[in-house]
C-alpha cells in the first residue's frame, strides 16, 4: 500500500505551480509478536533503552515510556519499538523511505533473536507532514475573519493560523511569511491536494507589498 500511495502523488494536477516538500512520514507496524525490549537493546546497534525516563511527547500523563529507540542512517529514520510488537517509524522523507526503513528495522529485530513472519506484518501510514512556501505574505487576520469556521488564530500564543480542512482531512498551519505546513495527512497525495485547495484561498488574502 505504501508504494501505491507514492505512485499516485505525481498524478495530481498543480494549480499553484508549487509542489509541497514531504518533511516527515510516520508509519506504524504491527509485528504480530511479543518482544523482549532488553534483549533487543543488548544485541542491536544504534539503539537505546531506558524505561525509567519519561518521554514527554509520547504520553500526556505521568506514565513511564517503555520502548526501544533504534536509529538508522540510510534512509534516515527512527523507530520506537514496544514490547507488544507495535513499532512506530518516523523521520523518513518519503513513502518509499518509510517502507524501506520499516523493512530494515524488522531485519534488525529479527537478528536479535525474534521470529517475525513478514507476510503477517501490518504496516500503515499514520501521519504525513509537508511544507511549502507560496512566496508572498498573507493577511492572517482577514483570513481568520472570513474562515473562522474552519480555523483558529491566536497570535499571542502561536504565530500561525491553524486551518482544519475537511476534505482531505488535513491540518494546515499558515504563517504570514507565506510558509505553509500541512500535517496529519494520511498519505502524500492528501498533502498535495490540500495545498492545491488552500492556495487560491491564500491568494485572496495576499498582502500587497508597499
Amino acid at each position: 500500500p505504501l508504494g501505491e500511495m507514492a505512485a499516485a502523488v505525481g498524478a495530481i494536477a498543480s494549480v499553484s505551480g508549487i509542489r509541497p516538500t514531504i518533511e516527515n512520514v510516520v508509519a506504524t507496524a504491527n509485528l504480530k509478536c511479543k518482544l523482549d525490549l532488553m534483549q533487543i537493546a543488548k544485541k542491536a546497534r544504534n539503539c537505546e533503552y531506558n524505561p525509567r525516563v519519561l518521554h514527554v511527547e509520547a504520553c500526556s500523563c505521568a506514565q513511564r515510556f517503555s520502548a526501544v529507540v533504534i536509529r538508522i542512517k540510510e534512509p534516515r529514520a527512527t523507530a520506537l519499538v514496544f514490547s507488544t510488537g507495535r513499532m512506530v517509524v518516523m523521520g523518513a522523507k518519503s513513502v518509499e523511505n518509510a517502507h524501506t526503513a520499516v523493512t530494515k528495522f524488522i531485519k534488525i529485530i529479527k537478528k536479535t533473536g525474534f521470529i517475525i513472519e513478514d507476510d503477517k506484518v501490518q504496516t500503515l501510514l499514520h501521519n504525513v507532514v509537508g511544507c511549502a512556501d507560496v512566496k508572498f505574505h498573507i493577511d492572517l487576520n482577514s483570513l481568520f475573519s472570513e474562515h473562522n469556521r474552519y480555523s483558529s488564530f491566536d497570535p499571542e500564543s502561536f504565530p500561525g493560523l491553524t486551518y482544519r480542512m475537511m476534505d482531505p482531512d488535513v491540518v494546515i498551519l499558515i504563517f504570514c511569511s507565506g510558509k505553509v505546513v500541512l500535517t496529519k495527512a494520511k498519505n502524500p497525495d492528501h498533502v498535495v491536494m490540500a495545498f492545491e485547495k488552500i492556495y487560491p484561498i491564500l491568494e485572496q488574502f495576499r498582502l500587497k507589498q508597499s
